[in-house]
């Protein structure tokens, strides 16, 4: 009876824990078990340049746990699913996916508001969907069509929700960290008590824009907080053939690093909540997420010439961000493996659900090449590469 009363209860636990992006609707009642707090240690120490590390012990509850389980689960399959759409050509041109990096986007969002901005480069998929946005307007984006949250003109590589603080994919290897930047200012001029998280990878530390930006953050005492998300290889190339100093934490010198498992998810909101209040007080932080991609750079690379499947394999038995997740689930009794498998067949279904009407969704009307490019009411002219025929006249 005892078993039987059990696994009612985490039933009733996960079937209201869903978020509220997904397309069903769940009325059971919320355990009370669900708010109680639970303290974890992080898996492994935090590494400090010139600031004290926050706490290794981190404070969360059942509710946070199955929420942090099916958000990561959600943008896991939304990405495998993605390499199979690309396959297929409904995606055309770059594609970037962020399987195996799920915790970062979901522990930094655990950690902040909507009001606080976050920047990024081209592997934007999960970080769009952990700002809120919706699988179908992703997949619609993705595959070039009207209902995509920029319209289909962004693609793969440009997601965007202003609404939500996202600013946005960038293809420009290290462009975005100046942008970031530049949205922490106006956050101070603006006297906002919110901050901006700039995202860039290994491969684009070395960039000299990054650096100069960061100056001026230092200099003005801007709440930036710059994030590293080390997967290791920049495109093809290992972080130690490209880098003289790998501690990417420690490269801003005069400014204060920490190096995080940015594969553990409490831990990546553990430092993402001290970077926060951290910045709207001192000025800039760097952040370093040790993390790793299952996937090659991008569709068009394998991902096997320049490391071993051995060593994907091995990351993946041992520091899957998803797995160590279910594992917490499991040991702390708040669900059971085959209520997490159900969670995970529903999400299978709700992105299957969201593709089909992707698809329907039609490509943009060749008006939209010419918006959010010319000023309006200038009666612009556009005309043939012979300059004879007149195309259109521009609003």
């Amino acid at each position: 009876m005892a078993l039987l009363h059990h696994l009612n209860k985490t039933k009733s636990l996960s079937s209201v824990l869903l978020p509220l992006t997904s397309t069903h609707t769940h009325s059971r009642r919320l355990s009370s078990d669900s708010t109680k707090t639970l303290t974890i240690e992080t898996s492994v120490p935090f590494k400090s340049h010139i600031v004290e590390p926050p706490s290794r012990s981190v404070d969360t509850t059942p509710a946070e746990l199955m929420t942090y389980f099916r958000d990561m689960a959600l943008m896991r399959r939304m990405e495998i699913a993605s390499d199979s759409l690309y396959k297929a050509k409904l995606i055309r041109g770059f594609c970037h996916l962020y399987d195996g990096q799920e915790a970062v986007a979901v522990g930094m969002e655990a950690a902040i508001t909507k009001k606080d901005n976050i920047i990024t480069a081209y592997r934007d998929h999960c970080i769009y969907l952990a700002r809120g946005g919706s699988l179908l307007s992703a997949f619609a984006e993705l595959m070039g069509r009207q209902d995509g949250c920029s319209r289909g003109k962004g693609g793969s590589m440009h997601f965007y929700k202003k609404d939500s603080g996202f600013y946005g994919g960038h293809g420009i290897v290290g462009a975005q960290v100046p942008l970031g930047v530049g949205l922490a200012f106006a956050q101070k001029y603006n006297k906002e008590d919110c901050v901006s998280f700039a995202l860039y990878g290994d491969g684009a530390a070395n960039q000299g824009q990054l650096f100069e930006a960061l100056n001026m953050a230092a200099l003005w005492d801007l709440p930036a907080i710059l994030v590293c998300e080390n997967n290791h290889y920049g495109m093809g190339t290992a972080e130690w053939r490209a880098a003289k100093s790998p501690s990417y934490y420690k490269r801003g010198d005069y400014v204060p690093g920490l190096k995080v498992d940015g594969m553990d998810v409490l831990a990546v909101k553990q430092a993402c909540k001290f970077a926060k209040e951290y910045v709207l007080k001192n000025g800039p932080i760097i952040l370093e997420m040790d993390t790793y991609r299952y996937h090659g750079h991008s569709m068009s690379d394998p991902g096997s010439t320049y490391r071993t499947r051995d060593e994907i394999s091995g990351i993946r038995q041992e520091r899957d961000p998803i797995e160590r997740v279910r594992k917490l689930l499991l040991a702390h009794d708040i669900a059971g493996e085959k209520e997490l498998k159900d969670i995970e067949k529903e999400i299978r279904k709700e992105v299957d659900e969201a593709i089909a009407k992707a698809k329907e969704s039609p490509m943009p009307d060749t008006s939209e090449l010419f918006t959010n490019i010319y000023v309006k009411g200038y009666g612009v002219e556009s005309f043939g590469a012979d300059r004879k025929v007149l195309r259109t006249t521009l609003p």
